[in-house]
């Protein structure tokens, strides 16, 4: 009974307030059909109800105005804790797309060019080596100079060669964070490591996806004076009024933040998440250690509002991060011929571009951008129908990804009717 007098009070007092920078309006006013609306919430509790997600969180918007707005299932399972709309989740690699935009807010200053070589912002990177050959059974391998430095852009595009697995065993001084870490690890040290272990391809051949914007946020760290964390905190997240996004919590919000689940095979049970970095990062541990790549927490309102002004070409509630013309330039192919995977889409600075040939864009208009998080969350930004889609669950591994992310994106699209 307190539980549900709790999420009473949570939804008619702190909702209007956590809400504001969004106005909610009916479906059918923003060329929604309502009933076909409601497909999402049957398909999202039905996932829940078969214990193939713990929860999800939905916020879809167009032309600014809140359509939809879905919480279902339980943010602790054993606890039967309800969910409620200002759970805290870890976003993992949605994490890329802030410190991009972090980083070209430093680019409209003039503090550098994306052709830059990465070495002259860090100096490990100053004479990388790429993989020639590479025996599987010995793990032996050789190497050959870079033909060309590494360059931001490189890194952007996750066209660098920089992985996140190398294919063979490094040394044990070359290891480096996965995605988050306890230890007391520093985003320069690491960053250095990764400098010192080799390439799997000539910098700009291919997009291979990995610990590069890792890299790109130490170099925003060089530009700007700021630490990863403080730069966010203060020029994106403050300005949008992302008071809930963060690399580490505060003690305050840490029950806020959702337990981490595993479904080791389509049939399994969900199960708790037995990589402890991965359940308590944000929590616990020496908390030093920024990864632009992977690292942050946040709640889906949040990153909306960052989804906004993404649609919005800079700027939110008046607040203006970066200009029109930089926006429309992240949107853009920057990988040439290369192709994200075998989604035959394009990647532009922070995220996929879905093209008319894409595999996994499905209705979204081509031109639209679109990312998610190991942990099963997503989001597509469609400029040409002004509208913005994410959802939200954390499991880790889930065979169902696809289900989750893109069958949501199929019924949201199936009921915009004008």
């Amino acid at each position: 009974m307190h539980r549900l007098l709790t999420v009473i009070f949570f939804t008619l007092v702190f909702l209007p307030a956590a809400r504001a920078q969004f106005t909610p309006d009916r479906p059918e006013n923003q060329g929604f059909d309502p009933v076909r609306l409601q497909r999402v919430d049957a398909f999202l509790q039905g996932l829940v109800d078969d214990g193939v997600i713990p929860n999800a969180q939905t916020f879809v918007a167009r032309r600014g105005k809140i359509v939809h707005r879905g919480t279902y299932g339980f943010s602790n399972l054993e606890q039967r804790t309800p969910s409620l709309p200002d759970d805290i989740y870890r976003i993992a690699s949605q994490t890329k797309a802030l410190v991009t935009v972090g980083l070209m807010m430093e680019y409209e200053k003039g503090r550098f060019l994306l052709e830059d070589p990465v070495a002259k912002y860090i100096p490990a990177f100053a004479n990388v080596r790429v993989v020639k050959d590479f025996d599987a059974t010995t793990k032996e391998y050789t190497t050959v100079p870079a033909q060309r430095p590494v360059t931001i852009l490189d890194l952007l595009t996750h066209t660098a060669g920089i992985p996140y697995d190398l294919p063979f065993e490094g040394r044990e001084e070359l290891k480096v964070p996965f995605f988050a870490s306890l230890e007391d690890e520093s985003l320069e040290a690491v960053v250095n490591r990764i400098a010192a272990r080799p390439l799997l391809h000539q910098p700009g051949e291919k997009f291979t996806y990995g610990l590069g914007i890792d890299v790109a946020g130490r170099v925003l760290e060089v530009v700007s004076g700021e630490n990863l964390n403080d730069y966010l905190q203060r020029h994106l997240f403050a300005p949008l009024g992302m008071n809930d996004s963060h690399f580490y919590l505060p003690a305050a919000k840490h029950g806020r933040l959702v337990s981490l689940y595993s479904k080791l095979t389509a049939d399994g049970p969900l199960t708790l998440h037995e990589n402890a970095t991965y359940r308590d990062f944000a929590t616990r541990g020496a908390q030093r250690y920024y990864s632009g790549g992977a690292g942050s927490v946040g709640t889906i309102d949040d990153y909306a509002a960052f989804c906004q002004m993404l649609l919005n070409g800079g700027t939110f509630q008046g607040k203006r991060l970066l200009s029109a013309k930089t926006v429309d330039f992240m949107m853009r192919n920057q990988i040439g011929e290369a192709e994200v995977w075998t989604r035959e889409d394009k990647f532009g600075l922070g995220f996929q571009v879905i093209t008319p040939e894409s595999r996994y864009g499905d209705q979204a208009t081509p031109g639209s951008v679109t990312w998610g998080g190991m942990y099963c969350s997503e989001y597509t930004i469609d400029p040409a129908e002004d509208l913005i889609l994410l959802v939200y669950t954390n499991v880790h591994p889930i065979p169902q990804y696809g289900e989750v992310v893109r069958k949501f994106r199929i019924l949201v699209y199936q009921a915009l009717v004008k």
